[in-house]
Protein backbone atom coordinates (compact mmCIF):
# COMPACT_ATOMS: atom_id res chain seq x y z
CA UNK A 1 0.00 0.00 0.00
CA UNK A 2 1.24 3.33 -0.67
CA UNK A 3 2.76 5.63 1.77
CA UNK A 4 -0.04 7.99 2.97
CA UNK A 5 -2.65 6.07 2.07
CA UNK A 6 -5.68 5.87 4.71
CA UNK A 7 -5.82 1.95 5.58
CA UNK A 8 -8.99 2.50 7.46
CA UNK A 9 -10.85 1.00 4.56
CA UNK A 10 -8.35 -1.68 3.54
CA UNK A 11 -10.53 -4.78 3.05
CA UNK A 12 -7.97 -6.67 5.65
CA UNK A 13 -9.40 -4.47 8.45
CA UNK A 14 -13.17 -4.34 6.95
CA UNK A 15 -13.14 -8.03 7.69
CA UNK A 16 -12.03 -7.85 11.53
CA UNK A 17 -14.40 -5.62 11.82
CA UNK A 18 -17.00 -7.68 10.61
CA UNK A 19 -15.62 -10.27 13.04
CA UNK A 20 -15.86 -7.96 15.94
CA UNK A 21 -19.06 -6.97 15.40
CA UNK A 22 -20.18 -10.58 15.25
CA UNK A 23 -18.46 -11.28 18.24
CA UNK A 24 -19.75 -8.36 20.23
CA UNK A 25 -23.34 -9.46 19.54
CA UNK A 26 -25.31 -10.71 22.74
CA UNK A 27 -24.99 -14.58 23.03
CA UNK A 28 -26.10 -15.51 26.28
CA UNK A 29 -24.14 -19.09 25.37
CA UNK A 30 -21.26 -17.64 25.12
CA UNK A 31 -21.54 -15.53 28.54
CA UNK A 32 -22.19 -19.26 30.24
CA UNK A 33 -19.07 -20.83 28.77
CA UNK A 34 -16.97 -17.61 29.91
CA UNK A 35 -18.80 -17.64 33.26
CA UNK A 36 -17.24 -21.46 33.23
CA UNK A 37 -14.17 -21.08 31.81
CA UNK A 38 -13.97 -18.59 34.90
CA UNK A 39 -15.08 -20.77 37.22
CA UNK A 40 -13.00 -23.58 36.32
CA UNK A 41 -9.84 -21.38 36.06
CA UNK A 42 -10.79 -20.56 40.00
CA UNK A 43 -10.85 -24.34 40.76
CA UNK A 44 -7.68 -24.90 39.31
CA UNK A 45 -6.05 -21.90 41.57
CA UNK A 46 -7.59 -23.28 44.39
CA UNK A 47 -6.74 -27.03 43.34
CA UNK A 48 -2.95 -25.47 42.94
CA UNK A 49 -3.00 -24.03 46.24
CA UNK A 50 -4.16 -27.43 47.72
CA UNK A 51 -1.23 -29.31 45.80
CA UNK A 52 1.25 -26.77 47.07
CA UNK A 53 0.83 -26.99 50.96
CA UNK A 54 3.31 -28.55 52.32
CA UNK A 55 4.01 -29.25 56.15
CA UNK A 56 7.12 -26.19 56.19
CA UNK A 57 8.43 -23.56 58.64
CA UNK A 58 5.79 -21.06 58.11
CA UNK A 59 2.95 -24.41 58.70
CA UNK A 60 5.05 -25.01 61.70
CA UNK A 61 4.91 -21.61 62.99
CA UNK A 62 0.98 -21.70 62.48
CA UNK A 63 0.30 -25.17 64.19
CA UNK A 64 2.99 -24.30 67.21
CA UNK A 65 0.88 -21.14 67.71
CA UNK A 66 -2.66 -22.50 67.11
CA UNK A 67 -1.92 -25.31 69.12
CA UNK A 68 -0.37 -22.91 72.31
CA UNK A 69 -3.79 -20.89 72.64
CA UNK A 70 -5.71 -24.21 72.89
CA UNK A 71 -3.82 -25.13 75.75
CA UNK A 72 -3.52 -21.85 77.16
CA UNK A 73 -7.50 -21.97 76.51
CA UNK A 74 -8.25 -25.11 78.34
CA UNK A 75 -5.81 -23.53 80.96
CA UNK A 76 -7.11 -20.70 81.44
CA UNK A 77 -10.87 -22.56 81.73
CA UNK A 78 -10.54 -25.72 83.65
CA UNK A 79 -7.95 -23.67 86.16
CA UNK A 80 -10.96 -22.21 87.51
CA UNK A 81 -11.88 -25.86 89.55
CA UNK A 82 -8.83 -25.34 91.64
CA UNK A 83 -8.64 -22.04 92.33
CA UNK A 84 -12.07 -22.11 93.48
CA UNK A 85 -11.28 -25.12 95.66
CA UNK A 86 -8.40 -22.37 97.05
CA UNK A 87 -10.95 -19.23 97.17
CA UNK A 88 -13.14 -21.34 99.68
CA UNK A 89 -9.80 -21.46 102.05
CA UNK A 90 -9.54 -18.03 101.73
CA UNK A 91 -12.21 -16.27 102.05
CA UNK A 92 -14.79 -19.42 103.56
CA UNK A 93 -12.26 -20.83 106.13
CA UNK A 94 -13.97 -19.43 109.35
CA UNK A 95 -17.14 -20.35 108.36
CA UNK A 96 -18.75 -23.18 110.61
CA UNK A 97 -19.84 -27.04 110.25
CA UNK A 98 -20.41 -28.25 106.66
CA UNK A 99 -20.43 -24.38 105.00
CA UNK A 100 -16.48 -24.61 106.15
CA UNK A 101 -13.39 -23.94 103.72
CA UNK A 102 -16.02 -23.99 100.05
CA UNK A 103 -17.80 -21.42 98.23
CA UNK A 104 -21.31 -20.92 98.35
CA UNK A 105 -22.82 -22.76 95.04
CA UNK A 106 -24.12 -19.16 93.93
CA UNK A 107 -20.58 -18.09 93.61
CA UNK A 108 -18.92 -20.99 92.42
CA UNK A 109 -21.25 -21.32 89.58
CA UNK A 110 -20.57 -17.85 88.98
CA UNK A 111 -17.10 -17.71 88.51
CA UNK A 112 -17.31 -21.46 86.90
CA UNK A 113 -19.96 -20.59 83.89
CA UNK A 114 -18.17 -16.69 83.33
CA UNK A 115 -15.71 -18.21 80.81
CA UNK A 116 -18.46 -19.78 78.94
CA UNK A 117 -20.83 -17.02 78.60
CA UNK A 118 -17.60 -15.05 77.09
CA UNK A 119 -16.58 -18.23 74.98
CA UNK A 120 -20.40 -17.56 73.31
CA UNK A 121 -20.46 -14.31 73.05
CA UNK A 122 -16.61 -13.93 71.61
CA UNK A 123 -17.20 -17.26 69.15
CA UNK A 124 -20.83 -15.47 67.33
CA UNK A 125 -19.08 -12.03 67.13
CA UNK A 126 -14.89 -12.65 66.54
CA UNK A 127 -16.08 -15.20 64.06
CA UNK A 128 -18.05 -12.88 62.17
CA UNK A 129 -15.42 -10.34 62.11
CA UNK A 130 -13.04 -13.30 60.70
CA UNK A 131 -14.94 -13.63 57.43
CA UNK A 132 -14.98 -9.77 57.09
CA UNK A 133 -12.01 -8.15 58.51
CA UNK A 134 -9.45 -10.94 58.19
CA UNK A 135 -8.62 -14.29 60.10
CA UNK A 136 -5.08 -13.03 61.76
CA UNK A 137 -6.18 -9.69 62.22
CA UNK A 138 -8.83 -10.63 64.45
CA UNK A 139 -6.87 -13.68 66.06
CA UNK A 140 -4.39 -10.91 67.36
CA UNK A 141 -7.00 -8.97 68.68
CA UNK A 142 -8.38 -12.13 70.53
CA UNK A 143 -5.02 -12.56 72.40
CA UNK A 144 -4.62 -8.84 73.35
CA UNK A 145 -7.74 -9.47 75.32
CA UNK A 146 -7.11 -12.87 76.45
CA UNK A 147 -3.59 -11.59 78.13
CA UNK A 148 -4.70 -8.46 79.86
CA UNK A 149 -8.17 -9.72 81.40
CA UNK A 150 -6.22 -12.73 82.75
CA UNK A 151 -3.30 -10.44 84.24
CA UNK A 152 -6.56 -8.17 85.57
CA UNK A 153 -8.54 -11.28 86.67
CA UNK A 154 -5.42 -12.22 88.87
CA UNK A 155 -5.56 -8.91 90.88
CA UNK A 156 -9.16 -9.31 91.49
CA UNK A 157 -9.93 -8.22 94.53
CA UNK A 158 -13.76 -6.60 96.63
CA UNK A 159 -14.20 -3.24 95.46
CA UNK A 160 -17.13 -1.43 97.24
CA UNK A 161 -20.25 -2.86 98.80
CA UNK A 162 -22.18 -5.39 97.17
CA UNK A 163 -19.05 -6.02 94.54
CA UNK A 164 -17.47 -8.76 96.34
CA UNK A 165 -14.22 -10.71 94.72
CA UNK A 166 -16.58 -13.30 92.89
CA UNK A 167 -18.39 -10.18 91.30
CA UNK A 168 -14.93 -8.82 89.74
CA UNK A 169 -13.83 -12.32 89.05
CA UNK A 170 -17.03 -13.27 86.88
CA UNK A 171 -16.52 -9.79 84.88
CA UNK A 172 -12.95 -9.87 83.98
CA UNK A 173 -13.38 -13.77 83.34
CA UNK A 174 -16.42 -12.91 81.40
CA UNK A 175 -13.99 -10.82 79.10
CA UNK A 176 -11.21 -13.15 79.12
CA UNK A 177 -14.27 -15.84 77.83
CA UNK A 178 -14.95 -13.23 75.04
CA UNK A 179 -10.99 -13.52 73.68
CA UNK A 180 -10.55 -16.96 74.10
CA UNK A 181 -13.95 -17.59 72.02
CA UNK A 182 -12.38 -15.86 69.19
CA UNK A 183 -9.22 -18.97 68.79
CA UNK A 184 -12.29 -21.25 68.08
CA UNK A 185 -13.39 -20.03 64.46
CA UNK A 186 -10.44 -18.30 63.87
CA UNK A 187 -8.35 -21.35 64.67
CA UNK A 188 -10.42 -23.94 62.54
CA UNK A 189 -10.24 -21.39 59.48
CA UNK A 190 -6.59 -20.62 59.33
CA UNK A 191 -5.67 -24.48 59.66
CA UNK A 192 -7.97 -25.75 57.06
CA UNK A 193 -7.57 -22.96 54.60
CA UNK A 194 -3.42 -23.59 55.01
CA UNK A 195 -3.70 -27.22 55.23
CA UNK A 196 -3.78 -29.83 52.22
CA UNK A 197 -6.28 -31.83 51.79
CA UNK A 198 -4.50 -35.17 53.20
CA UNK A 199 -3.61 -33.59 56.16
CA UNK A 200 -6.00 -31.17 56.96
CA UNK A 201 -8.00 -33.18 59.32
CA UNK A 202 -4.95 -34.46 61.25
CA UNK A 203 -3.83 -30.75 61.58
CA UNK A 204 -7.15 -29.54 62.90
CA UNK A 205 -7.31 -32.35 65.59
CA UNK A 206 -3.91 -32.22 66.57
CA UNK A 207 -3.97 -28.38 66.95
CA UNK A 208 -7.16 -28.89 68.79
CA UNK A 209 -5.37 -31.94 71.00
CA UNK A 210 -3.78 -29.38 72.68
CA UNK A 211 -6.85 -28.71 74.92
CA UNK A 212 -5.57 -32.04 76.71
CA UNK A 213 -2.45 -30.61 77.89
CA UNK A 214 -3.84 -27.62 79.04
CA UNK A 215 -6.47 -29.46 81.36
CA UNK A 216 -2.86 -31.77 82.62
CA UNK A 217 -1.05 -27.89 82.81
CA UNK A 218 -3.22 -26.62 85.28
CA UNK A 219 -3.29 -28.95 88.37
CA UNK A 220 0.62 -29.34 87.39
CA UNK A 221 1.11 -25.78 87.80
CA UNK A 222 -0.94 -25.30 90.68
CA UNK A 223 1.16 -28.44 92.21
CA UNK A 224 4.53 -26.29 91.79
CA UNK A 225 2.55 -23.20 93.22
CA UNK A 226 1.37 -24.86 96.40
CA UNK A 227 4.77 -26.60 97.08
CA UNK A 228 6.43 -23.13 96.89
CA UNK A 229 3.96 -21.39 99.61
CA UNK A 230 3.65 -24.90 101.64
CA UNK A 231 5.30 -24.27 104.92
CA UNK A 232 3.77 -20.60 104.72
CA UNK A 233 0.14 -21.76 104.13
CA UNK A 234 0.83 -24.23 106.96
CA UNK A 235 1.77 -21.64 109.22
CA UNK A 236 -1.13 -19.39 107.85
CA UNK A 237 -3.99 -20.36 105.34
CA UNK A 238 -4.47 -17.07 103.96
CA UNK A 239 -0.96 -17.22 102.07
CA UNK A 240 -3.10 -19.48 99.92
CA UNK A 241 -4.13 -15.80 98.68
CA UNK A 242 -0.69 -15.42 96.71
CA UNK A 243 -1.21 -19.11 95.00
CA UNK A 244 -4.85 -19.09 93.09
CA UNK A 245 -3.85 -15.24 91.52
CA UNK A 246 -0.40 -16.94 91.01
CA UNK A 247 -2.09 -19.65 88.58
CA UNK A 248 -4.47 -18.00 86.98
CA UNK A 249 -1.59 -15.05 86.15
CA UNK A 250 0.54 -17.90 84.55
CA UNK A 251 -2.15 -18.60 82.71
CA UNK A 252 -0.66 -15.71 80.22
CA UNK A 253 2.63 -17.00 79.76
CA UNK A 254 2.03 -18.94 76.86
CA UNK A 255 0.09 -16.24 74.74
CA UNK A 256 2.90 -13.74 75.28
CA UNK A 257 5.41 -16.28 74.34
CA UNK A 258 3.73 -16.56 70.89
CA UNK A 259 2.45 -12.94 70.89
CA UNK A 260 5.29 -12.14 68.35
CA UNK A 261 4.67 -14.99 65.95
CA UNK A 262 0.92 -14.18 66.16
CA UNK A 263 1.21 -10.69 65.36
CA UNK A 264 3.41 -12.04 61.66
CA UNK A 265 0.71 -14.23 60.83
CA UNK A 266 -0.64 -13.65 57.44
CA UNK A 267 -4.04 -14.05 56.06
CA UNK A 268 -4.02 -17.61 53.92
CA UNK A 269 -3.62 -17.74 50.36
CA UNK A 270 -7.61 -18.61 49.60
CA UNK A 271 -8.77 -16.19 51.93
CA UNK A 272 -7.03 -13.74 49.71
CA UNK A 273 -7.81 -14.99 46.87
CA UNK A 274 -11.20 -14.60 48.09
CA UNK A 275 -10.57 -10.18 49.08
CA UNK A 276 -9.38 -9.71 45.60
CA UNK A 277 -12.14 -11.27 43.66
CA UNK A 278 -14.17 -8.92 46.17
CA UNK A 279 -11.98 -6.15 45.33
CA UNK A 280 -8.92 -6.06 42.77
CA UNK A 281 -10.24 -7.83 39.89
CA UNK A 282 -14.00 -7.69 40.66
CA UNK A 283 -16.65 -5.01 41.74
CA UNK A 284 -19.05 -5.39 44.61
CA UNK A 285 -22.32 -3.71 44.91
CA UNK A 286 -24.66 -4.11 47.93
CA UNK A 287 -28.23 -4.12 46.91
CA UNK A 288 -31.11 -4.31 49.20
CA UNK A 289 -31.36 -5.10 52.83
CA UNK A 290 -30.20 -8.24 52.50
CA UNK A 291 -26.89 -6.92 51.59
CA UNK A 292 -27.11 -8.79 47.99
CA UNK A 293 -24.09 -9.02 46.17
CA UNK A 294 -23.56 -7.84 42.51
CA UNK A 295 -20.12 -9.56 41.32
CA UNK A 296 -19.14 -7.51 38.42
CA UNK A 297 -15.98 -8.61 36.41
CA UNK A 298 -14.37 -6.41 35.35
CA UNK A 299 -12.66 -7.73 32.20
CA UNK A 300 -10.43 -6.29 29.66
CA UNK A 301 -12.08 -5.81 26.68
CA UNK A 302 -9.41 -5.43 23.90
CA UNK A 303 -9.46 -6.69 20.30
CA UNK A 304 -7.54 -9.32 20.14
CA UNK A 305 -4.81 -10.05 17.46
CA UNK A 306 -7.61 -12.11 15.24
CA UNK A 307 -10.20 -9.18 15.86
CA UNK A 308 -12.13 -10.84 18.28
CA UNK A 309 -12.87 -9.46 22.05
CA UNK A 310 -10.77 -11.89 23.67
CA UNK A 311 -13.53 -11.14 27.17
CA UNK A 312 -16.90 -9.60 28.08
CA UNK A 313 -18.13 -8.18 30.58
CA UNK A 314 -19.92 -10.87 33.21
CA UNK A 315 -22.40 -10.21 35.78
CA UNK A 316 -23.06 -12.93 38.94
CA UNK A 317 -25.17 -12.07 42.18
CA UNK A 318 -23.97 -13.47 45.08
CA UNK A 319 -25.95 -15.27 48.17
CA UNK A 320 -25.86 -13.21 51.40
CA UNK A 321 -25.56 -15.40 54.88
CA UNK A 322 -29.22 -15.15 55.39
CA UNK A 323 -29.83 -16.45 51.13
CA UNK A 324 -26.82 -19.23 51.65
CA UNK A 325 -28.38 -20.34 54.45
CA UNK A 326 -32.09 -20.37 53.93
CA UNK A 327 -31.81 -23.12 51.69
CA UNK A 328 -32.61 -26.78 53.52
CA UNK A 329 -29.42 -28.53 51.95
CA UNK A 330 -26.67 -25.66 53.57
CA UNK A 331 -29.16 -24.95 56.76
CA UNK A 332 -29.00 -28.43 57.39
CA UNK A 333 -25.15 -28.58 57.77
CA UNK A 334 -25.48 -25.97 60.06
CA UNK A 335 -28.32 -27.55 62.66
CA UNK A 336 -26.09 -30.90 61.99
CA UNK A 337 -22.53 -29.16 63.56
CA UNK A 338 -24.33 -26.67 65.74
CA UNK A 339 -26.59 -29.55 67.71
CA UNK A 340 -24.21 -32.46 67.44
CA UNK A 341 -22.05 -29.62 69.43
CA UNK A 342 -24.55 -28.55 71.96
CA UNK A 343 -25.33 -32.30 73.16
CA UNK A 344 -21.76 -33.01 73.41
CA UNK A 345 -21.00 -30.58 75.73
CA UNK A 346 -23.69 -30.65 77.60
CA UNK A 347 -22.37 -33.85 78.64
CA UNK A 348 -18.86 -33.28 78.45
CA UNK A 349 -18.95 -30.39 81.50
CA UNK A 350 -21.69 -31.86 82.94
CA UNK A 351 -20.03 -35.62 83.28
CA UNK A 352 -17.31 -33.91 85.86
CA UNK A 353 -19.85 -33.67 88.17
CA UNK A 354 -18.56 -37.63 88.53
CA UNK A 355 -14.82 -36.31 88.57
CA UNK A 356 -14.72 -35.84 92.56
CA UNK A 357 -16.29 -39.55 92.72
CA UNK A 358 -13.65 -41.08 90.78
CA UNK A 359 -10.97 -38.77 92.78
CA UNK A 360 -12.41 -40.14 95.97
CA UNK A 361 -12.34 -43.97 94.41
CA UNK A 362 -8.37 -43.77 94.02
CA UNK A 363 -7.69 -42.22 97.41
CA UNK A 364 -6.52 -38.82 96.22
CA UNK A 365 -9.54 -36.92 98.02
CA UNK A 366 -10.09 -36.70 101.62
CA UNK A 367 -11.58 -34.33 103.89
CA UNK A 368 -12.37 -30.11 103.51
CA UNK A 369 -13.27 -29.58 107.08
CA UNK A 370 -10.38 -31.25 109.04
CA UNK A 371 -7.28 -31.79 106.01
CA UNK A 372 -4.35 -29.55 106.09
CA UNK A 373 -5.14 -27.22 103.45
CA UNK A 374 -1.81 -27.67 101.42
CA UNK A 375 -2.25 -31.00 101.55
CA UNK A 376 -5.85 -31.52 100.85
CA UNK A 377 -5.24 -29.48 97.46
CA UNK A 378 -2.42 -31.41 96.41
CA UNK A 379 -4.39 -34.82 96.57
CA UNK A 380 -6.96 -33.39 94.37
CA UNK A 381 -4.43 -32.00 91.53
CA UNK A 382 -3.04 -35.42 91.61
CA UNK A 383 -6.42 -37.14 91.20
CA UNK A 384 -7.11 -34.40 88.29
CA UNK A 385 -4.01 -35.14 86.95
CA UNK A 386 -4.73 -38.79 86.85
CA UNK A 387 -8.42 -38.71 85.32
CA UNK A 388 -6.88 -36.26 82.07
CA UNK A 389 -4.45 -38.56 81.58
CA UNK A 390 -6.91 -42.22 82.13
CA UNK A 391 -9.08 -41.08 79.50
CA UNK A 392 -8.79 -37.83 78.10
CA UNK A 393 -5.28 -36.97 76.98
CA UNK A 394 -4.99 -40.41 74.94
CA UNK A 395 -8.38 -40.07 73.17
CA UNK A 396 -7.29 -36.85 71.25
CA UNK A 397 -4.34 -38.37 69.79
CA UNK A 398 -6.40 -41.53 68.85
CA UNK A 399 -8.23 -39.15 66.98
CA UNK A 400 -5.24 -36.96 65.55
CA UNK A 401 -3.48 -40.28 63.91
CA UNK A 402 -7.06 -41.94 62.76
CA UNK A 403 -9.22 -39.06 61.51
CA UNK A 404 -7.70 -39.24 57.87
CA UNK A 405 -7.91 -42.80 58.10
CA UNK A 406 -11.62 -43.51 59.24
CA UNK A 407 -13.31 -40.37 58.59
CA UNK A 408 -14.84 -37.01 60.42
CA UNK A 409 -18.22 -38.30 60.54
CA UNK A 410 -17.59 -42.27 61.27
CA UNK A 411 -16.09 -41.41 64.15
CA UNK A 412 -18.57 -38.43 65.46
CA UNK A 413 -20.79 -41.49 65.03
CA UNK A 414 -19.38 -44.07 66.85
CA UNK A 415 -18.78 -41.93 69.41
CA UNK A 416 -21.94 -40.48 70.01
CA UNK A 417 -23.01 -44.18 69.85
CA UNK A 418 -20.87 -45.52 72.23
CA UNK A 419 -21.58 -42.54 74.68
CA UNK A 420 -25.55 -42.84 74.67
CA UNK A 421 -24.88 -46.69 75.56
CA UNK A 422 -22.01 -45.63 78.49
CA UNK A 423 -24.45 -43.09 79.64
CA UNK A 424 -27.30 -45.13 79.73
CA UNK A 425 -25.45 -47.89 81.61
CA UNK A 426 -24.28 -45.75 84.26
CA UNK A 427 -27.59 -44.19 84.52
CA UNK A 428 -29.71 -46.85 85.21
CA UNK A 429 -27.07 -48.74 87.11
CA UNK A 430 -25.61 -45.70 89.05
CA UNK A 431 -26.02 -47.14 92.52
CA UNK A 432 -25.29 -51.01 91.82
CA UNK A 433 -22.02 -50.15 89.81
CA UNK A 434 -20.97 -47.82 93.04
CA UNK A 435 -22.01 -50.28 95.34
CA UNK A 436 -20.51 -53.60 94.01
CA UNK A 437 -17.07 -51.96 92.65
CA UNK A 438 -15.96 -48.80 92.00
CA UNK A 439 -13.25 -50.21 89.97
CA UNK A 440 -15.90 -50.95 87.40
CA UNK A 441 -16.94 -47.48 87.72
CA UNK A 442 -14.08 -45.83 86.84
CA UNK A 443 -13.53 -47.85 84.03
CA UNK A 444 -16.90 -47.08 82.34
CA UNK A 445 -15.80 -43.71 83.66
CA UNK A 446 -12.60 -43.40 81.65
CA UNK A 447 -13.97 -44.78 78.49
CA UNK A 448 -16.58 -42.58 78.44
CA UNK A 449 -13.65 -39.64 79.02
CA UNK A 450 -11.50 -41.64 75.79
CA UNK A 451 -14.93 -41.74 73.75
CA UNK A 452 -15.53 -38.06 74.02
CA UNK A 453 -12.53 -36.81 72.40
CA UNK A 454 -12.05 -39.79 70.09
CA UNK A 455 -15.62 -38.70 69.00
CA UNK A 456 -17.32 -35.93 68.57
CA UNK A 457 -15.16 -33.63 70.86
CA UNK A 458 -12.57 -33.35 68.54
CA UNK A 459 -14.81 -33.42 65.19
CA UNK A 460 -17.32 -30.94 66.24
CA UNK A 461 -14.48 -28.36 66.21
CA UNK A 462 -12.56 -29.94 63.05
CA UNK A 463 -16.22 -30.61 61.10
CA UNK A 464 -17.01 -26.65 60.92
CA UNK A 465 -13.72 -25.67 59.90
CA UNK A 466 -14.28 -27.72 56.36
CA UNK A 467 -18.40 -27.89 55.45
CA UNK A 468 -18.74 -24.44 55.14
CA UNK A 469 -18.02 -21.89 52.14
CA UNK A 470 -14.44 -19.63 52.88
CA UNK A 471 -16.84 -16.84 52.70
CA UNK A 472 -19.06 -17.72 55.90
CA UNK A 473 -16.72 -19.95 57.55
CA UNK A 474 -15.39 -18.18 60.20
CA UNK A 475 -18.92 -17.08 61.01
CA UNK A 476 -20.27 -20.40 60.71
CA UNK A 477 -18.28 -22.36 62.69
CA UNK A 478 -18.35 -19.68 65.62
CA UNK A 479 -22.11 -20.53 65.39
CA UNK A 480 -21.71 -23.98 65.84
CA UNK A 481 -19.11 -23.36 68.52
CA UNK A 482 -21.29 -20.90 70.59
CA UNK A 483 -24.25 -23.88 70.82
CA UNK A 484 -21.03 -26.07 72.18
CA UNK A 485 -20.91 -23.06 75.05
CA UNK A 486 -24.47 -22.74 74.97
CA UNK A 487 -24.38 -26.61 76.47
CA UNK A 488 -21.87 -25.55 78.52
CA UNK A 489 -24.28 -22.82 80.14
CA UNK A 490 -26.33 -25.51 80.60
CA UNK A 491 -24.70 -28.21 82.22
CA UNK A 492 -22.71 -26.13 84.20
CA UNK A 493 -25.71 -23.25 85.58
CA UNK A 494 -29.13 -26.00 85.70
CA UNK A 495 -27.60 -29.44 86.00
CA UNK A 496 -25.18 -28.53 88.54
CA UNK A 497 -27.82 -27.11 90.46
CA UNK A 498 -30.20 -30.35 89.99
CA UNK A 499 -27.51 -32.66 91.06
CA UNK A 500 -28.15 -32.86 94.89
CA UNK A 501 -31.87 -33.21 94.55
CA UNK A 502 -33.00 -35.69 97.06
CA UNK A 503 -29.71 -35.48 98.85
CA UNK A 504 -25.79 -35.50 98.53
CA UNK A 505 -25.35 -36.53 94.75
CA UNK A 506 -28.87 -38.32 94.77
CA UNK A 507 -29.91 -36.91 91.48
CA UNK A 508 -26.96 -37.65 89.35
CA UNK A 509 -27.92 -41.26 88.10
CA UNK A 510 -30.93 -38.85 86.62
CA UNK A 511 -28.84 -36.53 85.10
CA UNK A 512 -26.57 -39.21 83.30
CA UNK A 513 -30.07 -40.63 81.88
CA UNK A 514 -30.37 -37.50 80.86
CA UNK A 515 -27.23 -36.81 78.91
CA UNK A 516 -27.73 -40.27 77.25
CA UNK A 517 -30.36 -38.56 75.39
CA UNK A 518 -28.67 -35.85 74.73
CA UNK A 519 -25.75 -38.24 73.29
CA UNK A 520 -28.36 -39.88 70.54
CA UNK A 521 -29.55 -36.58 69.52
CA UNK A 522 -25.89 -35.99 68.87
CA UNK A 523 -25.57 -38.99 67.00
CA UNK A 524 -28.90 -38.20 65.08
CA UNK A 525 -28.30 -34.93 63.64
CA UNK A 526 -24.75 -36.12 62.15
CA UNK A 527 -26.45 -37.90 59.35
CA UNK A 528 -26.77 -34.34 58.28
CA UNK A 529 -23.49 -33.59 57.96
CA UNK A 530 -21.14 -34.42 54.88
CA UNK A 531 -17.87 -36.62 55.32
CA UNK A 532 -15.27 -34.45 54.29
CA UNK A 533 -12.36 -36.67 54.42
CA UNK A 534 -10.01 -36.60 51.52
CA UNK A 535 -11.74 -33.46 49.75
CA UNK A 536 -10.93 -30.23 48.73
CA UNK A 537 -12.57 -27.06 50.71
CA UNK A 538 -14.25 -26.63 46.99
CA UNK A 539 -15.26 -30.36 47.10
CA UNK A 540 -17.15 -30.14 49.91
CA UNK A 541 -19.09 -26.67 49.27
CA UNK A 542 -19.00 -25.69 45.68
CA UNK A 543 -18.23 -22.15 45.43
CA UNK A 544 -21.05 -22.23 42.22
CA UNK A 545 -23.59 -22.30 44.99
CA UNK A 546 -22.45 -19.09 46.65
CA UNK A 547 -24.72 -17.36 43.51
CA UNK A 548 -27.96 -16.85 42.17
Amino acid sequence: MPDGQDDSMSPEVLQGDAKTEEAVETRPDDDVAEADQDFLQRQYELAQLDRSSRLRWEMIKRLTVCGVAFLNDAYDMFAINIVAMILGFVYFNDATGSERNIVPRKWDTLIKIAVQIGCLLGQLVMGRLGDKIGRTAVYSASLMIAIFTTIASAFSNSMVKGINVFVVLFIWRTLLGFGIGGDYPLTAAIVSEYASVHNRGKLMAAVFAFQGFGNVLAPIVSLIVIACFKSSIDSNVLYLDYVWRIIIGVGCIPGVCTIYWRLCMTDSDRFRRLEQNNGDGTSVHSTGSEGEKLLTSDRDNSISSTGFISRQTHVRQQKSFSQYFREWRHLKVLLGTSLAWFSLDIAFYGINLNSSIVISAIGFSGDIATDNPSSFIIRNCLGNIIINLLGSVPGYWIAVFTIEKLGRKKIQIAGFAVLTVLYLVLGFAYHQILNKSTGAFIFLFSVAQLFQNFGPNVTTFVIPGEVFPTRFRATAHGISAASGKLGAIVAQGGFLQLSDIGGKSAFIDHLLQIFALFMFIGFAVTFWIPESKGKSLEEICNPDEEYI
